[in-house]
């Protein structure tokens, strides 16, 4: 009998972990990614999001444009003074820098990490209340995530979605979604890829700060439940969750340091110390009020913050360099003058140091779009 009890113990996740051979350099990867005043850039939109980004600048949505846009960014010199990693998604991950490298191996000879996002996008969540999603893309994902590995990705990211609506989401959603979450960091882990688990409380709707936060604490207690469940490795993984703030229709704007005081409190209640780090999404924030509430995270001392409070952003990091670069060679330079100077603020806003005087007035403009999908 205790041979048998010790073989279920060994073969249960609960009791014994994870096994994979991968474990130490999950956890060394995802030290890495916190490097003190970095962040990630995320550069992950599918072609539908870049379709969005493109139409206001009168730039066709194909494949060529969509490499020179990444290839806009990651060439901007110093930006790894700056970003530790960026997600890549499928189709980027295999493209090539001006000069016929990989971006891949562009990055790694920067001595920034590739990473890529997994998820293969929202569909309804059948089981929920209406309008909630649920996301796909489990079937065959061990094999994508050896390929994506082989590929040069040493971490990934899943996003799932919870939309308030009167003032709360359905217990089916909050269950369903972390199971898949956990599943997803699982699997990632198995194959040597650091898990971003991404659940994101939407900023849509007229819900209070207070209903955000109560929403964010039941979902990110039961995201941490079910990864117990799962045997993830904790130390190996790393968390984007959104920040706690009011609804975009709320008609109220939060101050920093209620954001940060809210974000900081929820987490404390939630997210175990061995996650070695936090990376915010943006979620439709303006540029200087992401940056803005980072900052007054990491300039909180009386909270625990056991993790590294970092930043993994999109329109955040990129909003103002796009615009600069109206898909034009000629403003190449240009543009990464702007990005960089919007990674450099949201370093600071790593070490607690943003200075909302630095910016430009463009950086105040809201990135917010209903129902936002990547």
């Amino acid at each position: 009998m205790s041979a048998r009890i010790e073989v279920l113990k060994s073969h249960l996740s609960p009791y014994a972990g994870l096994q994979t051979p991968f474990r130490d350099e999950l956890i060394a990867t995802a030290r890495k990614l916190c490097t003190t005043g970095k962040g990630l850039l995320a550069a992950d939109e599918s072609q539908g999001s870049c379709d969005k980004r493109f139409k206001p600048i009168g730039l066709p949505n194909n494949e060529e444009n969509r490499r020179r846009y990444r290839a806009l960014m990651l060439g901007a010199e110093g930006l790894e003074q700056y970003i530790s990693g960026v997600i890549f998604q499928e189709e980027t991950l295999t493209q090539k820098y001006d000069d016929g490298r990989s971006f891949p191996e562009l990055c790694i000879s920067l001595g920034i990490v590739p990473g890529i996002k997994t998820d293969k996008g929202l569909v309804d969540a059948v089981g929920g209340a209406p309008g909630e999603q649920a996301t796909q893309g489990l079937d065959n994902y061990e094999k994508r995530a050896a390929e994506y590995y082989a590929q040069g990705a040493r971490f990934c990211k899943w996003r799932n979605t919870y939309k308030i609506q009167n003032g709360t989401v359905s217990e089916y959603l909050i269950h369903h979604n972390a199971e898949t979450l956990a599943k997803y960091a699982q699997l990632s882990q198995k194959q040597g890829l650091v898990p971003i688990v991404e659940p994101e409380v939407m900023i849509d709707g007229n819900h209070d700060i207070a209903a955000c936060q109560a929403v964010s604490q039941r979902v990110w207690a039961e995201v941490v439940r079910a990864l117990h469940a799962h045997g993830v490795i904790f130390e190996g993984m790393l968390l984007k969750p959104n920040m706690v703030v009011y609804g975009s229709d709320c008609g109220t704007v939060g101050e920093p340091v209620e954001v940060a005081r809210a974000t900081l409190t929820t987490l404390a209640r939630t997210l175990p110390a061995s996650v070695p780090g936090i990376f915010f999404l943006s979620g439709g924030l303006s540029e200087s009020n992401a940056s803005a509430y980072l900052s007054a995270m990491n300039a909180c001392t009386d909270l625990p913050r056991p993790w590294a409070v970092r930043f993994s952003y999109a329109r955040a990091l990129q909003a103002s360099a796009l615009k600069a670069w109206g898909g034009k060679e000629e403003n190449k330079a240009v543009a990464r003058k702007v990005l960089l100077h919007r990674a450099k603020m949201n370093s600071l806003a790593t070490l607690g140091k943003y200075n909302p005087g630095e910016d430009s007035k463009g950086a105040k403009e809201s990135l917010y779009i209903k129902g936002n999908t990547y």
